[in-house]
């Protein structure tokens, strides 16, 4: 495995991009300026776990105007859950494992 310029492999590195979802890979992102595959999670994360994070929040805050929004909650956040195994996983074992559309992004902006 190479390493990046933080002094990690790059699998540990793109691993930890996902650990705090979007703060890591902001942090990440901001730090790492060479190694593409670290840059690629650090992207994809901000991608996928902000605006998941703004709709849960969102959804938390109707709880007091409509009685089910703990349940769009609760499936979004369930989402969340197995999106951040996967990719933690994925990017640990080395693999830049792209999601449709999202994947394109951060690879274009990596």
């Amino acid at each position: 495995m190479a390493k990046t310029s933080m002094n990690l492999e790059e699998n540990v590195a793109g691993a930890l991009c996902y650990v705090l979802t979007w703060v890591t890979g902001l942090i990440f992102y901001l730090i790492e300026k060479e190694n593409k595959f670290v840059r690629f999670h650090a992207m994809q994360s901000i991608i996928v776990f902000l605006p998941i994070t703004i709709l849960i929040s969102i959804f938390s805050f109707m709880l007091w105007f409509f009685p089910f929004g703990w349940i769009i909650s609760s499936l979004i956040s369930l989402l969340m859950l197995v999106l951040w195994i996967v990719l933690m996983i994925k990017a640990y074992q080395g693999e830049k494992f792209k999601l449709p559309i999202v994947g394109d992004i951060a690879e274009k902006n990596s």
